[in-house]
């Protein structure tokens, strides 16, 4: 990492253009939702690095989005995949709609169908999301 992170907007595009696991690892840490998010967006962020970051909270909507990035992921593996529904069946639970990542999931062959499909009997799940992640499992090739 540089020697002298002076700004939050330092630490954001560190996160953008950084491709070094290491370095991305230490950002995971930093108090930013903002880089928490775009280290789940950036394609060279390890497996590691997206199951510590999905237990990371700051608010309903930025949890919800980190969510859907760390479900998106080309490198999120099973651990990761596990961690996101985890993740979103507790806020199911809670009352809150990490929809993005319920659909994000259904898209990943990683995961079992039954394992994603359980997200829509969850208290947070309205009949829409139920209908748009039978029809998200049934396009799984």
């Amino acid at each position: 990492m540089r020697k002298h992170m002076s700004t939050p907007a330092d630490y954001l595009e560190l996160a953008h253009a950084e491709n070094d696991t290491a370095v991305l690892h230490r950002l995971s840490r930093c108090p930013y939702p903002f880089v928490w998010q775009a280290l789940a967006a950036n394609p060279s962020t390890a497996p590691g690095t997206l199951l510590e970051l999905s237990t990371a909270h700051d608010s309903a909507w930025n949890d919800n989005r980190l969510l859907r990035l760390l479900a998106e992921h080309p490198s999120a593996d099973h651990a990761v995949l596990r961690a996101v529904r985890d993740a979103g069946a507790a806020k199911l639970a809670e009352g809150e709609r990490p929809y993005a990542a319920v659909l994000a999931l259904a898209g990943r062959t990683e995961l079992a169908a039954a394992e994603v499909r359980q997200l829509g009997t969850l208290r947070g799940a309205s009949a829409r999301l139920r209908s748009q992640l039978d029809r998200h499992l049934e396009l799984r090739i």
